[in-house]
């Protein structure tokens, strides 16, 4: 379960930095955000990372699906999947990774995975209680495991097409830069995308 700021301000906007580093990334082609679909967030056991996966719509209609991880401080070693920093009117300074090249991010998608969870239950605070807030976006996992494999390092390769793969420990990672991209063979995480309903095969883990 995690808090969302609701009253916070940010400087620049998730937005702003994810629209100045996709003509780095070639699975956006040039695309230009409109705005965004939704989101959905999973809890580092830690709680010292936040993990979101925010969903955006482009002007010729793709859904491009960018993994974030949130820190108080620099990841060492990670300075290639660094999107930007950010000023958090809460939290104050912020840095923004892509999370396919974060570890905590591997882990907790591996977990919700391989364990058939879902996504964190978000909440804000008000008047002194706790008031949920609704997810955008219901992801789960396919799995039925009792643990999930363990995940301290990754390896990402983000240039070859539409697609992201990610070494999470003993496990490899898909994700589906742009939504709606066949993936591979796996326990998969699917979640429903747009006004349609229909389900979406977002990533996928296998052994």
């Amino acid at each position: 379960m995690g808090i969302v700021h609701h009253t916070a301000s940010l400087s620049p906007t998730k937005q702003e930095l994810v629209e100045a580093w996709l003509p780095s990334r070639s699975w956006a082609a040039g695309r230009r955000v409109t705005g965004k679909v939704g989101e959905y967030r999973f809890d580092d056991p830690a709680g010292e990372v936040g993990v979101e996966t925010i969903l955006w719509l482009t002007e010729d209609g793709t859904v491009l699906q960018t993994p974030l991880t949130y820190r108080a401080a620099p990841l060492a070693g990670a300075e290639e999947h660094l999107v930007g920093t950010t000023d958090h009117s809460v939290l104050g300074e912020r840095w923004v990774y892509d999370g396919c090249g974060d570890p905590v991010w591997a882990a907790t998608l591996v977990a919700t995975i391989t364990t058939g969870g879902t996504q964190a239950q978000m909440y804000i605070e008000q008047d002194g209680r706790r008031v949920d807030v609704p997810p955008r976006i219901v992801v789960r996992g396919s799995g039925s495991h009792d643990s999930a494999p363990h995940v301290d390092r990754v390896d990402a390769v983000d240039d070859a097409g539409p697609v992201t793969t990610v070494r999470a420990g003993s496990a490899v990672v898909e994700v589906a830069r742009v939504v709606g991209t066949p993936l591979g063979d796996g326990l998969q995480l699917s979640g429903s995308v747009g006004d349609t309903g229909e389900e979406t095969v977002l990533a996928v883990v296998r052994a």
